[in-house]
């Protein structure tokens, strides 16, 4: 019995040693595991410490410089002199324009991680703080005293560094944006490109009450309304003409960021107005010398001699050529032989044509005034202006800005008074007929008509663009 007994006790004692064993064997298992999870955790929250940049973006202010600028995002004045000297010896940044984007990207501590300015949509300044090496603080001591800086070529890209004392520290108020035992020696700035695809895509707008709102309201850039009024500005007004209910369809090029966010937009190659029913159509084609033009379905020039205004937008007709009008100022019933337009003073004034300006300058009742001969004995007067950016001889080409509207001279208010000759005689400009440019020639047609039977289709059906149809351009649309 005893015996039996002592059996029983010994494998029970047996037993309870193997399970305590076991518990403690997974204890010292899990144990090892909660140890190796924690590390990995805290690897983890080290990496995205590490890589986490908080970016804060910003326009360029107008007149401010580069340094000013960063000070803004809360850069001591040392760090951003540091900053702009690296920039400058990788760009000119006199060549800075006010509105483009500064980006100041700042780890999860506050630490300054980099600086980036968008040159344009191709091209991007990076700055970025330079660690300092322990090994040679010596030497970097030694640089930053002296505030050398070095230049250095990689892959292609400009890099410069600038090294100056205390660069890198950050503060704001009291508080160190600067993690604690890491110091930085200066900056390094290259320029890089900015990675985008061009694709061809279909732009429709409706208007209601401005070609501009409705490109905005189509979420488009207003370079696009910019383009159009080009386009068919020698048929269209863009202040008159418009209707609510106007409808546009527009092919072209359009670049884009990773991130898919437009970045610009390259060639158009057709376009639709359609103007309370009546539809104006252009077709990019070039010529028999290579030149660039719109051109309508059939294959003639949308160009003609002159632009249908000589304010980019038009604006409203205040009074009409005629041969007997009461003048304002001088009480009496005499000639208009112009044309009056309504504008605020600075409003810009382009030729409606190419020519040679035969006077420029202040001439009695009219004001500052500009004269252009034009071909075929054409010639127009631009006056009252508060402006004038030509000279005497100089020669213009159509669409240039050669003024800005103003009220000097005889004249109750701002306008631009604008009057148009044909072989001595002043013409009525709202009633003349412009003379058109060439058409395509009989030995392009085909190659036009490609062009067309390409690009016609797309205006109606954008869906055409997902099912596959061709959209690389016809040699004679590049």
């Amino acid at each position: 019995m005893s015996r039996t007994f002592l059996a029983v006790v010994v494998g029970v004692v047996c037993f309870g040693a193997g399970v305590l064993g076991y518990v403690f064997k997974m204890r010292l298992a899990a144990t090892a595991e909660l140890g190796q999870e924690t590390e990995l955790a805290r690897e983890f929250a080290a990496k995205v410490r590490a890589d986490t940049v908080v970016p804060t973006e910003s326009r360029v202010p107008r007149g401010d410089h580069f340094a000013a600028a960063l000070e803004k995002f809360g850069l001591s004045h040392e760090e951003a002199a540091s900053a702009a000297a690296a920039a400058q010896r990788a760009f000119n940044l006199r060549q800075m324009k006010a509105g483009n984007t500064i980006t100041v990207g700042r780890g999860l501590d506050g630490d300054l991680r980099e600086i980036d300015y968008k040159i344009d949509a191709d091209r991007m300044l990076k700055i970025v703080p330079v660690e300092k090496d322990p090994s040679s603080a010596d030497v970097a001591s030694t640089a930053s005293a002296s505030g050398s800086d070095a230049a250095t070529a990689n892959g292609g890209k400009f890099e410069a560094t600038d090294v100056a004392p205390n660069a890198g520290r950050v503060a704001t108020g009291e508080k160190s944006l600067t993690p604690e035992g890491v110091s930085y020696s200066g900056f390094r700035a290259e320029v890089s490109e900015i990675p985008s695809r061009t694709e061809v895509a279909v732009v429709t707008g409706h208007v209601e009450d401005s070609l501009f709102n409705a490109v905005a309201q189509a979420g488009e850039s207003p370079e696009i309304a910019m383009r159009l009024a080009q386009i068919f500005g020698y048929d269209l007004d863009f202040y008159t003409d418009p209707r609510r209910g106007d409808v546009f369809h527009v092919v072209l090029e359009k670049k884009k960021y990773r991130n898919g966010q437009t970045a610009g937009y390259g060639k158009i190659f057709a376009a639709e107005y359609d103007n309370g029913g009546k539809k104006y159509q252009a077709l990019l084609f070039h010529d028999e010398f290579g030149r660039p033009g719109y051109y309508s379905a059939d294959g003639k020039s949308l160009q003609k001699a002159f632009l249908r205004s000589p304010l980019k937008f038009g604006a409203p007709v205040t009074s009409h050529f005629s041969n007997a009008r009461f003048h304002p100022i001088l009480k009496t019933v005499r000639p208009h032989m112009g044309t009056d337009y309504g504008a605020p003073i600075g409003t810009p004034v382009q030729t409606i044509g190419s020519g040679k300006v035969l006077f420029a300058g202040r001439r009695g009742g009219e004001g500052n005034m500009v004269h252009i001969a034009h071909a075929n004995g054409y010639e127009t007067m631009y006056l009252h202006l508060s402006r004038m950016f030509v000279r005497t001889g100089e020669r213009v080409e159509i669409g240039k800005t050669i003024g800005l509207v103003g009220m000097t001279g005889l004249a109750t208010g701002p306008h631009l008074d604008f009057r148009i000759l044909q072989k001595g005689q002043y013409k009525n400009f709202e009633k003349l007929g412009l003379p058109p440019s060439d058409p395509v020639s009989k030995k392009h047609l085909p190659e036009f008509e490609a062009v067309r039977e390409q690009y016609l289709p797309l205006l109606k059906k954008p869906e055409l663009l997902q099912a596959g149809v061709p959209t690389s351009a016809p040699a004679a649309a590049r």
